[in-house]
């Protein structure tokens, strides 16, 4: 396993590829027990003078009690070489199979602040974030409502994480 950190500012990832089309996984928890989930929705940019990341979980998933417990996440990129694994994350649950032995990922851990923050050996990219904001995305904020009837019909809303990119790794 090689990876180097990286200065964030350096990071010259289009991430509308790395997130839309390639995908990430979210991973929450600690050395004793973990959850990842697959998402294509996100982002990246600066808020309140910080780098940071913008992430959705819906109210329904399971990784939403590791993040909810837990002061960081990771968002792991895999630059497109893994996207059955990560469809397999993205369709079971944890609370139903083991995702991480199912996929063959490999948990490794960056240590901050004293805390074991999970990622995976096999990504290009990590991002280690710190949670700084939580708010569940409400109807009533909606300008455009038929985003409401195509992605909430069924009233499963996200939270939106804002989290600061404490550190970039990649591999070398």
């Amino acid at each position: 396993m090689n990876f180097t950190e990286i200065n964030v500012n350096e990071l010259n990832t289009n991430f509308f590829n790395a997130i839309g089309n390639d995908w990430m996984l979210i991973t929450a928890g600690n050395d004793e027990k973990i959850n990842t989930m697959t998402a294509s929705w996100g982002g990246s940019g600066v808020l309140w003078n910080k780098n940071v990341t913008f992430a959705f979980v819906r109210q329904s998933r399971y990784t939403l009690e590791f993040l909810d417990k837990n002061e960081y996440y990771t968002l792991s990129f895999f630059g497109g070489n893994m996207k059955k694994e990560l469809g397999y994350c993205g369709k079971y649950s944890g609370r139903d199979v083991d995702k991480i032995k199912e996929t063959g990922l490999v948990t490794v851990y960056e240590n901050i602040d004293s805390q074991n923050i999970p990622y995976f050996e096999q990504a290009q990219l990590v991002l280690v974030c710190k949670k700084l904001y939580k708010q569940t995305i409400g109807l009533e904020g909606f300008i455009d409502k038929s985003i409401i009837d195509a992605q909430y019909s069924n009233g499963d809303l996200h939270e939106m994480f804002v989290g600061e990119i404490v550190k970039a790794i990649k591999r070398v």
